[in-house]
């Protein structure tokens, strides 16, 4: 029991000293400084990787819309294999009958029959 009553007068006058408290605080603060300077070095990383990602989709959607107008302009030609409805229906750009993609896209001016919606 000696050594505890030792041990708890030394932390009882460690706790009173005044180099002992600046001291763990200037440890504390430099700890959340170097954290602190670690967390904005990752995040300055992944600003740059968020910059390069969106250039990256920017580029490629890009890419897939010329694709896209280049496989139309290919399927308009007489003789292709696969008609132009078909291709705007495949890409959703083409109102489609209800009963699949097999016939010719619904006219702008037709009118399909309302549906009843049961619960």
């Amino acid at each position: 029991m000696q050594w505890v009553s030792k041990a708890m007068d030394t932390v009882t006058r460690a706790s009173n000293n005044n180099i002992v408290i600046n001291t763990f605080l200037i440890g504390a603060f430099a700890a959340l400084s170097i954290r602190s300077m670690n967390q904005q070095n990752v995040l300055e990383t992944l600003e740059a990787e968020k910059k390069s990602l969106l250039k990256t989709n920017k580029d490629m959607k890009k890419s897939m819309w010329e694709w896209k107008q280049q496989l139309f302009a290919e399927a308009a030609v007489e003789g292709s294999p696969v008609p132009l409805y078909k291709l705007k229906a495949i890409y959703g750009e083409a109102t489609t009958t209800p009963q699949g993609l097999g016939r010719a896209p619904v006219s702008e001016g037709s009118k399909l029959p309302p549906t009843n919606f049961v619960v």
